[in-house]
């Protein structure tokens, strides 16, 4: 239960108080064996679940880090697993009964128990290149770990500009709470839907490129030097935290509409 569904519930009178306050402790820290302390109760506190940075731990770390938080949770994802660790993740969510779902190429599983439920917001997804899919797919399991539906197309850069205009009309009509755009090169495709809608825009700038503006740098500062309002910029390649921004959006929105 997240915290508006803790309250609506004290609200329906179907659980006390003393046992809301018990779910809303901020204080609930799961301590793994000396190497990890998992917070327990974000999801309840912000909506986000749990996300275990894999690319430098160990598989058996990354098990048990994954083992407690299904205990205490429905869901966890792991980000940036190594190639070489997935078929193990695999046999080991057999070995706990729970689901995984796999980013398009991606390094990021989403691991859930019972089935998600998208009562959230609306995200749209979009990326320049089939390049830039991975990092768009990392976005779309913390959207959809959040309970949002998620509405994607990729490939619809600027490259060829008229391929983008009948995936914004779907994203309209859909209406869409906030659209997440991830783009290499020089990353203009963020800029150019900014000006085509009045919907937040979340842009990520992608490591794909080469000489000059390498590496997501040209990218980067062009999506930060954006003239046009109404477009906001994480981090070269973190879907992460494009996900969490938009579903957090979308679903303050169902919210308030509530």
């Amino acid at each position: 239960m997240e915290t508006h569904e803790i309250l609506k519930a004290v609200k329906a009178g179907k659980i006390s108080i003393n046992d809301a306050k018990k779910l809303l402790s901020i204080y609930s820290i799961e301590e793994i064996e000396g190497i990890a302390k998992i917070d327990i109760n974000r999801r309840k506190r912000r909506g986000i679940p749990e996300i275990i940075f894999a690319e430098t731990k160990e598989i058996e770390d990354i098990k048990k880090i994954i083992k407690r938080t299904l205990e205490k949770s429905n869901s966890v994802i792991v980000s940036r697993l190594k190639k070489t660790d997935y078929p193990k993740i695999q046999i080991f969510a057999k070995k706990l009964k729970v689901k995984v779902k796999i980013g398009k190429k991606s390094s990021t599983l989403l691991l859930f128990k019972k089935p998600i439920k998208f009562q959230g917001g609306k995200v749209g997804i979009l990326t320049a290149g089939t390049s830039d899919i991975g990092v768009a797919e990392e976005a779309r399991l913390v959207c959809e770990a959040m309970n949002c539906k998620c509405i994607t197309s990729y490939d619809v850069g600027v490259a060829g500009i008229q391929r983008i205009f009948p995936i914004l009309k779907e994203m309209i009509e859909e209406d869409v709470d906030c659209i997440i755009v991830a783009a290499g090169m020089e990353g203009a495709l963020a800029t150019l839907v900014s000006t085509l809608v009045d919907i937040p825009i979340i842009g990520i700038p992608t490591s794909v490129g080469y000489g000059y503006g390498e590496k997501g740098i040209a990218a980067l500062a062009s999506m930060l030097q954006s003239c046009s309002l109404g477009l906001s910029v994480v981090n070269i390649d973190n879907g992460i935290a494009a996900g969490g921004i938009a579903a957090n959006i979308a679903n303050r929105t169902i919210r308030k509409k509530e």
